[in-house]
């Protein structure tokens, strides 16, 4: 285990850090006659219900949890489309690569905000009523609606909140095809060839041999581009998806707490990245010492 120790170079950072903070907080307060109240944001994380008995989340807290369901589903449907399009782009057939590239290039070279708005428009106007999407969440069983609430978001809400997540996961998706890609083409020409002397199929060769040796070298960036989605998931919030910063907006429109509101926000968007982050780091660890 690694022993850290505090240098007095480190206490001088740190002394300059709380210094400039305090000076920020000073020119805020001072020069822009704004009047500090932190007082007033526990009550809009959570509060006690007396009906409930219970503590409830509150503004905030609501949509820190609906900011972790929208990128827990992004990411997995990203992680399949990136896997299937990493496949697609490292094939031998022309046409599954031209579909995998046409993606890629597709997508990153569109600004998230336009793909958000196209995709909700055409999924909320066509796709979900050629569905019946609405209509359906809508008369579904009351066991079915809680689950919803609980796992996506509110019936009412749940088309809203199903494209944002599809958008995201389109978007992670291409980033994440080019990780899939990047990692099965490192994987050494001579382990195709001798798991081909073996006599394995193509797909026997990708499953047992690259595959396995490719996912040790793409989880630090498939780790870092799992915590871009949480950040990215962020610009759903122009479609009124109630997650954390569209939540922090209404707020503070309500309550003119600018300061004290995105700051909480971005204390929880930090809690979340920099946890996913030492996550990430241990699983990494823990693969080179498996590997080593």
């Amino acid at each position: 285990m690694r022993h850290f120790k505090i240098g007095p170079l480190d206490v001088i950072l740190l002394v300059l850090l709380a210094a400039g903070v305090g000076y920020l907080a000073y020119v805020v307060e001072a020069r822009m006659n704004y009047t500090w109240r932190w007082d007033a944001m526990p009550k809009y994380l959570a509060y006690y219900d007396e009906e409930k008995g219970r503590w409830v989340a509150n503004f905030l807290l609501q949509g820190l949890f609906a900011t972790i369901r929208i990128s827990i589903l992004a990411t997995i449907l990203g992680s399949v489309l990136g896997l299937l399009m990493g496949l697609a782009r490292t094939s031998r057939s022309g046409l599954l690569r031209l579909l995998g590239t046409g993606y890629v290039e597709l997508v990153r070279n569109l600004p998230p905000l336009v793909l958000v708005f196209i995709f909700y428009f055409f999924f909320s106007d066509y796709i979900a009523q050629v569905l019946g999407l609405d209509d359906a969440v809508r008369h579904a069983p009351d066991w079915l609606q809680n689950v919803m609430r609980v796992v996506l978001a509110e019936p009412s809400r749940f088309t809203a909140f199903l494209s944002a997540a599809i958008t995201i996961a389109l978007y992670e998706g291409a980033f994440i095809t080019e990780i899939v890609r990047a990692g099965i083409q490192s994987v050494e020409y001579g382990q195709w060839e001798a798991a081909y002397a073996l006599g394995l199929s193509r797909w026997q060769r990708l499953r047992h041999v690259v595959l396995p040796q490719a996912f040790t070298r793409i989880v630090p960036p498939l780790a870092g581009q799992f915590i871009s989605t949480i950040k990215d998931s962020s610009i759903v919030s122009v479609i009124s998806v109630s997650e954390l910063t569209f939540q922090g907006m209404e707020l503070m429109a309500s309550t003119y707490l600018t300061f004290e509101i995105w700051i909480t926000v971005a204390l929880l968007y930090f809690s979340m990245t920099f946890t996913l982050s030492m996550l990430a780091r241990c699983l990494e660890t823990s693969l080179a010492r498996r590997l080593g």
